[in-house]
């Protein structure tokens, strides 16, 4: 594999963690992005980058298909998530296993649509199953009745991601009416004393809702891979318990 004077990739993250690395682009050259992609497309056929800025999505465009064409099976491709402005570059056989892990994410608004699309797509790589309903908080909780019925009775989730900025108040509505474990994401939206996600971020911790954990503002990433961590460990135990059973 490569190295770099700028970066160690951790490319067996995953092998070890259940987890994989991802490359917070926001903060890197254009360059270190790139090389730090092209490592990990190299050991594992797969480079997942977030904060995708939009000169780092123009050479990504410029380098890379959107589309993965059957009859190139050595050329890489991109997949492109604008809600989250993140990519996954894939090679053949870079596809994630499906582990039967199940997730459900809600936000309580649209404008926290972004981060949670980042932890949707962290679960996604890690093999999960995820069911999304948006823009459901606490102004208009009937809103919530029907979305959170299909992800508990149909869906049957091992776990959810609440998003939820200003108040921070929808997690703790949640996991104060489910029996699977809730990650609080509090987002940078809001006004005033309390905004920038902090007022979130505090209501949160301060829930009286057992099965809430909480994680920092914004933490899309950090939501994702916690929730899919629990998704994957309960799809494990019921495969395990049916080869018992």
């Amino acid at each position: 594999m490569d190295s770099f004077e700028f970066a160690n990739p951790d490319v067996f993250r995953q092998d070890r963690k259940g987890v994989p690395e991802v490359i917070l682009a926001d903060s890197k050259a254009v360059e270190q992005s790139m090389a730090i992609a092209r490592a990990f497309l190299d050991a594992k056929k797969r480079a997942i980058l977030s904060r995708v800025g939009h000169d780092l999505e123009q050479r990504l465009r410029e380098e890379f298909p959107v589309e993965h064409d059957p009859a190139q099976p050595d050329q890489a491709w991109m997949e492109w998530y604008s809600d989250a402005r993140a990519a996954v570059l894939r090679l053949a056989g870079g596809e994630p296993a499906r582990t039967g892990g199940r997730v459900g994410i809600l936000t309580a608004g649209t404008s926290d649509i972004p981060v949670a699309a980042e932890a949707a797509l962290i679960c996604q790589e890690m093999g999960c199953h995820v069911v999304k309903a948006y823009d459901v908080g606490v102004a208009g909780l009937h809103r919530l009745f029907e979305p959170l019925r299909q992800m508990l009775e149909e869906v049957e989730v091992d776990s959810i991601i609440v998003a939820a900025g200003m108040d921070g108040a929808l997690p703790s509505v949640v996991a104060g009416l489910v029996g699977v474990p809730v990650v609080g994401l509090p987002t940078s939206i809001g006004y005033g004393l309390g905004g920038g996600g902090v007022g979130a971020l505090t209501s949160m911790l301060q829930t009286c809702s057992p099965g809430l954990a909480v994680v920092n503002i914004d933490n899309g990433v950090g939501a994702g891979a916690m929730a899919a961590v629990i998704a994957n460990r309960a799809a494990a135990a019921r495969r395990e318990g049916g080869r018992h059973g």
